[in-house]
């Protein structure tokens, strides 16, 4: 779901609460935003039904923690030049350079491209996304929809001896109030070896949504030769305040958002692993200053580690912005700082 408030107590138009997509929609509005007005075909939408007072879709289980997800700040280390060209209204490039100490460093080439199948106002289908090092390292993902209702998505991970190194392939369908998905993870037919996870996501009210996920594991590292893992979730939204959490065998996600004011976000995380009997609490936030052009992101945890990213927009260079990041860890004593560029 790309906005849970939208189905939630906001006030979106409802003719478009049921045409959802998964977290790729991000990229693909951003790919097809010069071409909304242009002549492409267009694909009939969901159905939406003539009584608003039905809930809508809850949109995919994995992005029941959205809202707190997207405040986290994307700290790095060294310095970083992030250049986006937009070839045409389907296709954009992406050239990244990394200069750092800690983490890998190196060029690295992506591209993106959005079809021209059109599912409600903003989603365009199909998408492809790739990213490829020099030493031959390779990332990907191809997303597809037949229909409204159903999408598919495989995605890949390549290194540089030509060898997989994950891969999945998830089918997802979206009804009027429920989501179900069914992701094939790390297959290995030959060896019976891989990950099989279903998840369901069911909308109750348009406040209240309830799920559920079974994840069944088979490997020779597992105790046992294989392993099941189940678990339940809830999400509560009104729009400004969010709650949603989990809770299984594996342990506990809890999660709070609130939209304090127009400006200024607020969230808070508690992790807990039953088995390790470890907890992680985080308290983040986002701060926009909208007159200012700057974006300032930070988070703090229960495991004395602070971080912060800040970026603001340069002029009178268009769509580029300079990032300036930290992270500070009392107990381990480490400290980070990155400063980068990102142009178009």
């Amino acid at each position: 779901m790309k906005d849970e408030s939208r189905s939630h107590g906001s006030e979106e138009d409802p003719s478009r609460k049921c045409c959802r997509s998964s977290g790729i929609d991000d990229v693909s509005n951003r790919s097809n935003s010069s071409a909304e007005d242009a002549d492409v075909p267009r694909a009939t939408c969901i159905p939406c039904p003539k009584d608003q007072r039905k809930p809508g879709n809850p949109g995919s289980f994995e992005e029941i923690h959205k809202k707190v997800k997207d405040l986290y700040p994307r700290h790095f280390e060294g310095i970083r030049l992030v250049v986006n060209k937009i070839l045409s209204k389907h296709f954009q490039v992406k050239h990244t350079l990394t200069m750092s100490s800690v983490t890998p460093a190196g060029y690295k080439f992506g591209a993106t491209y959005a079809g021209t199948k059109r599912v409600g106002m903003h989603e365009s289908y199909p998408v492809a996304i790739g990213e490829i090092a020099p030493n031959g390292s390779m990332t990907g993902s191809f997303v597809h929809t037949l229909g409204c209702r159903l999408r598919l998505k495989y995605s890949a991970q390549i290194d540089s001896h030509q060898k997989y190194k994950a891969c999945s392939s998830t089918a997802e369908y979206r009804s009027d109030d429920f989501t179900i998905s069914l992701t094939l993870a790390n297959p290995s037919f030959i060896k019976r070896q891989g990950t099989v996870v279903l998840h369901f996501l069911q909308s109750i009210t348009s406040r209240i949504a309830l799920g559920a996920e079974v994840a069944c594991l088979r490997g020779s590292l597992i105790p046992g030769g294989q392993e099941t893992i189940m678990s339940g979730a809830f999400r509560y939204s009104t729009g400004r305040t969010t709650l949603s959490g989990t809770l299984g065998e594996a342990g506990l996600h809890l999660c709070y958002h609130q939209k304090a004011s127009e400006q200024l976000q607020l969230g808070v995380e508690l992790e807990t692993n039953m088995r390790t009997h470890e907890s992680v609490a985080t308290i983040v936030y986002r701060v926009d200053v909208d007159y200012a052009d700057l974006v300032f992101r930070g988070y703090v945890n229960s495991e004395t580690t602070v971080a912060a990213v800040l970026e603001k927009k340069l002029y009178p260079i268009p769509e580029s912005s300079l990032v300036l990041s930290a992270m500070l860890n009392h107990a381990k004593q480490q400290f980070r700082v990155g400063i980068g560029i990102n142009i178009g």
